[in-house]
């Protein structure tokens, strides 16, 4: 051989080599760690041997019957269309493709998915379903209906639609292989949100039904859908009552991701269109689990036998979740809420002192963030990386945000209300409304400043009607009007009101459902979550940050930066929260030690007690 017959030998196998190294490397990168779990907050807390979380009793015993409270009506067991009204509770009988844990936020363990995995720029998503999976009819839950539920929900429900926003295409890879590839790169919360959707059956949904028809997703329905969840439906009367069974041989009731939960054989809701009567019910004996949501009832109305002699327990259960954001709701599309100065105005005149004195016992907190009770409220003056973000923003936002911490009137002291009503006349006035001779406030157009405050049941009414006097004080016509729930829901989803009470939930990381709330886009789509009808640029851009952060620091900085922004709009009136979940129950029931710190869960960990509910049945028809 010559030398340049050796030398050529050497590069071909050097080159050869290069190829095979290639192709190993390439293989590698390929085939990334599919996940178990996923969190965004730090690695999730149970490996992925694990055999049960430890906030559960993993031999929980099974049985017993739970009767509960529901409020308002209910006319569709279709849980996905934005029609009608749903009917508490069927969240139970839809499974997932992974489950979140109480007791850590922002985390997500494999349930209908085995595990997930990502390419390092997070541009797809490919979840390993789990064979056994499979809906109630024994049906197996295939890549095929993954592939459906993520286009056909997104379809039905403008709240999902945009939820889902960035999953572009969802497919089937492999025989237990689903992946949802995405329309942008280095989404850190995609694969998590995606997670989290619930698994329908194609073949039930796209076939017909009793009545002869083809189902329809997008449709209201009383025919009971094919679940895979741990619960069915197994009776029920529109408006109501509604009562689920546990499913026997529910598919994943040995997973260590449920084991030794949902352990009550039956759930029945009956539905009552006032809290009275439903507590009445209750203090008889004939309702077993009551949720307390009104302080003044918390305070005063607990003073009954059974409570006295043992037979009902009544809890403050605390919870470490972040406080979600409740308060009353301008709609902007209403000319009279288009300047920030009157709905800043509206702000000042709200006296929560007052209430929390009179109505509330003061054991609630104004509500001063839209992330409160957590390390993404805005506190201070922005600095750092949050200062440098509002920078990029600086010349669509209030110039307050950068020079003014911003905070709730308080009215403390005396004096102080009647402070906040001059500011508050001031801000009308350049506003342009004045108060004529008739103490009316009017503007340049001699029109009266008219608003109404639409609820969907007489808890609120107390509340509002103080409200709606000191409003009158400085010349506004305010009103309540009470609908029912059906009614309410119509007009909340048409944007047909001016002021509403609405709850934003919000979570440790929080993400692409910040476009829902408070999107551009979702401003003019009926039944989003946008109720206020926010359209602002620099508030996108923040949204924007807030989905595509790097890392945590980041996330923590653009949240605080579009708290800020938000607050300084004044696009909504903060009301109050409390940490803390309150229960009154009959002595029936068992729970773990250990309860999840987010919530105390009692349909999801705890158990009934036989003996214990022996001897209260007993006592009950003493």
């Amino acid at each position: 051989m010559t030398m340049a017959g050796h030398g050529l030998k050497t590069r071909i196998a050097a080159i050869t080599a290069l190829v095979l190294s290639s192709l190993t490397t390439s293989a590698f990168a390929a085939d990334p760690v599919c996940h178990h779990a996923l969190s965004l907050i730090g690695a999730a807390k149970m490996p992925a041997d694990f055999k049960h979380f430890d906030w559960v009793n993993p031999d929980a015993p099974k049985g017993g019957t739970v009767r509960q409270y529901a409020d308002g009506t209910f006319d569709t067991l279709n849980a996905f269309s934005d029609k009608g009204v749903k009917a508490a509770g069927l969240g139970m009988t839809s499974d997932t493709l992974m489950a979140d844990s109480p007791d850590e936020p922002s985390t997500n363990y494999g349930l209908i998915a085995e595990c997930v995995s990502y390419p390092d720029d997070i541009s797809a998503a490919t979840f390993k379903l789990r064979p056994e999976a499979k809906f109630h009819d024994g049906s197996p839950i295939t890549p095929e209906d993954v592939v459906f539920s993520m286009n056909e929900i997104k379809r039905v429900n403008a709240m999902y639609a945009y939820y889902y926003k960035n999953v572009i295409k969802a497919e089937k890879t492999g025989d237990h292989e689903v992946t949802f590839t995405f329309d942008s790169k280095n989404n850190r919360e995609l694969p998590m949100i995606v997670g989290q959707l619930s698994v329908v059956s194609k073949a039930y949904w796209e076939g017909t039904g009793a009545n002869g028809e083809k189902r329809d997703l997008s449709k209201t329905t009383v025919e009971v859908p094919l679940g895979n969840g741990a619960y069915k439906i197994k009776s029920f009367e529109t408006s109501r009552k509604i009562s689920y069974e546990r499913v026997p041989d529910y598919w994943a009731k040995d997973l260590p991701v449920m084991r030794g939960q949902y352990n009550i054989d039956n759930i029945e809701l009956t539905y009552y269109r006032d809290r009275t009567p439903a507590f009445e019910d209750f203090k008889a004996g004939r309702l077993d689990f009551w949720v307390e949501n009104q302080a003044g009832a918390w305070a005063t109305k607990y003073d009954f036998d059974a409570l006295k002699n043992g037979l009902v327990k009544k809890e403050a259960l605390p919870v470490k979740r972040v406080a979600p954001l409740q308060a009353f709701v301008f709609n902007l599309r209403r000319k009279q809420f288009q300047d920030a100065r009157v709905r800043q105005a509206f702000n000042l005149l709200f006296n929560f002192e007052e209430s929390n004195k009179k109505l509330f016992y003061d054991l609630y907190v104004r509500v001063g963030s839209f992330f409160e009770n957590s390390e993404l409220a805005a506190k201070g003056l922005p600095e750092g990386q949050e200062l440098a973000i509002l920078n990029e923003v600086k010349d669509g936002v209030p110039p307050e945000v950068f020079t003014t911490e911003w905070k709730n009137p308080s009215n403390a002291a005396q004096g102080d209300y009647r402070k906040n009503q001059q500011a508050a006349m001031k801000l009308f006035n350049a506003a342009g409304w004045t108060l004529g001779s008739d103490r009316v406030l009017k503007n340049a157009a001699g029109e009266a400043f008219v608003t109404e405050f639409l609820i969907d049941g007489d808890t609120f009414e107390r509340i509002i009607l103080p409200y709606v006097k000191d409003l009158e004080t400085l010349g506004i016509k305010a009103s309540v009007r009470v609908v029912d729930s059906s009614q309410y829901k119509q007009r909340e989803d048409r944007r047909d009101f001016d002021i509403i009470v609405d709850n934003f939930a919000q979570s440790e990381s929080p993400g692409n459902e910040q476009r829902q709330f408070w999107g551009s886009e979702s401003a003019d789509k009926d039944a989003s979550r946008n109720t206020a009808g926010i359209k602002n640029p620099a508030i996108d851009k923040l949204i924007d940050k807030i989905v595509f952060a790097k890392d945590r620091a980041e996330l923590v900085a653009a949240t605080r930066a579009l708290d800020r922004v938000l607050l300084w709009n004044f696009y909504v009136v903060p009301q109050w929260h409390y940490p803390f979940e309150r229960f009154a129950y009959w002595d029936i029931f068992g729970r773990p030690a250990k309860l999840p710190s987010q919530t105390s869960a009692p349909i999801q960990v705890w158990w009934i007690d036989e003996g214990k509910a022996k001897m209260t049945d007993a006592a009950r028809k003493r």
